[in-house]
């Protein structure tokens, strides 16, 4: 009799589980009774108004710029709902799938979100905040923390880049475009050359790679300026500085002397040029001036142009009135070349020209006006490039993306700002806009807004020592 008994339960049982799983479905089950769609200043806000809270799941998508919300066991009666659309959500799709329901939201820019469900009355509501700060750290070789940064507030969207650099771990060091100054080459191109752990674009430049500012390697000076302006020196003992620089310099001839109107660059009209192995094989020049060839301290040759440029010396390339000075200049004569870049440049081996200086003593501090910079350099929000010194004697390189969607850039005090929020203590300006790159591990971090890479005259590389 039992076991008749326990044979009618366990068949009435498995009779009745389908029917009770279709009422506790029936339970779990919610209707989508409206949508509300809010936007004010800080967030878009989406309300989906139920007679039950259902289940869901959301994720982002395509680097945030869209966003899924899957429902289970939420029916859409089809109702009409609003227009949703705003400066950041661009469109909203509905896919009806059986008892359950996704929604797709595509973004104009990635963007925070937070979704939560109410009980009474029954509702979910999804924010989209637009207003945010967001940081992502990563540690790419022992000694280099790296740290994207992304920002959204009454401004725009902003995306930055840090990459913070051990000093006794790796050295900073400037890198020529294909070796040489005349010519230009991506920043990925010198980094994967000199197989560097990381570099970012450096010194203001011409369009055929000759400098527009003061840089000196291994001690001898390959680009000037006629201004005053910041640059970045590295000592002997590998200790980075930043302070004001300028280039004064005079080629003595025996009782001639003229003064030096640039160092690596064209030759104009009654100007004296010197021309080093770090410009080219020969100087490029016209027929119509004069040159000298000097090595180890005297005159080895003269000719009309395009001289040789010796690996052991240096070319004198002169015109019009520097011409008519050293008219009596022959082969043998003594040659004194007296260079002068200002106290602190005394034996430092290494300068890197920027500017201007953006951060000193731990504050923004933004020389524009002093360096008489351009405006095209000096207005305006633009990609940014930039390096810091850290209370800990660490280095702080930074990237700025802007001129994009994704990315509104910086106003040179908007950078200074923003380097003094992750520690700079002193902080210079390097050549912006398009040429803009950061690669660690000879990987394009940021994106350069030409939409790929620019060619530029130097790269500042770190070194594993």
């Amino acid at each position: 009799m039992k076991k008749r008994f326990r044979g009618l339960a366990r068949r009435t049982l498995i009779l009745l589980l389908p029917l009770l799983l279709l009422l506790q479905a029936a339970a779990l089950a919610a209707d989508l009774r409206g949508v509300r769609f809010g936007s004010s200043e800080e967030r878009d806000r989406v309300v989906f108004d139920v007679s039950a809270a259902p289940r869901y799941e959301a994720k982002a998508e395509r680097n945030g710029q869209r966003v899924v919300v899957d429902f289970v066991g939420l029916k859409d009666p089809g109702k009409v709902k609003p227009v949703i659309r705003s400066e950041l959500i661009q469109r909203v799709t509905w896919q009806k799938n059986g008892q359950n329901l996704r929604v797709v939201f595509d973004l104009s820019e990635p963007a925070d979100f937070t979704i939560k469900a109410l009980k009474n009355p029954a509702r979910v509501f999804i924010d989209f905040a637009k207003f945010y700060e967001r940081e992502t750290d990563w540690d790419p070789a022992p000694g280099l923390k790296a740290k994207t940064y992304f920002r959204r507030d009454g401004r725009g969207l902003l995306s930055a880049f840090f990459l913070d650099v051990d000093p006794a771990k790796y050295r900073l060091e400037p890198v020529l475009a294909n070796g040489e100054v005349l010519g230009r080459q991506t920043v990925k191109g010198m980094s994967d050359d000199t197989q560097a752990a990381a570099a970012i674009n450096a010194s203001y430049f011409e369009p055929s790679g000759e400098f527009s500012g003061v840089v000196r390697m291994d001690g001898t000076v390959i680009g000037t300026t006629y201004f005053t302006r910041s640059a970045l020196g590295i000592k002997p003992n590998g200790r980075p500085f930043i302070a004001p620089v300028y280039y004064d310099a005079t080629v003595r001839i025996g009782s001639a002397a003229v003064r030096v109107s640039g160092v690596n660059i064209e030759r104009g009209e009654n100007s004296l040029i010197i021309y080093n192995r770090y410009y080219n094989p020969t100087t490029e020049t016209n027929r119509f001036g004069r040159e000298f060839t000097v090595q180890n301290g005297r005159i080895t040759k003269i000719q009309q142009a395009n001289s040789v440029i010796p690996r052991d010396g240096y070319v004198i390339s002169v015109h019009g009135s520097a011409r008519d000075a050293f008219v009596r200049a022959r082969v043998g004569d003594q040659v004194t070349l007296t260079e002068d870049l200002g106290p602190q440049w005394v034996n430092v081996p290494t300068i890197v020209s920027g500017g201007p200086v953006l951060v000193k003593n731990g504050r923004p501090h933004v020389t524009v006006a002093e360096e008489q910079f351009p405006d095209d350099i000096a207005v305006g929000r633009a990609p940014r490039t930039g390096l810091a010194l850290l209370p800990n004697r660490h280095i702080l390189l930074a990237v700025v993306d802007g001129r994009q969607s994704s990315s509104i850039g910086c106003t040179l005090d908007e950078f200074a700002e923003l380097l003094v929020k992750f520690g700079a203590r002193e902080a210079i300006n390097f050549d912006g806009g398009g040429s803009s790159e950061m690669v660690i591990g000879g990987q394009i971090i940021n994106n350069p807004s030409d939409g790929h890479e620019r060619k530029v005259a130097n790269a500042l590389a770190v070194m594993k020592k």
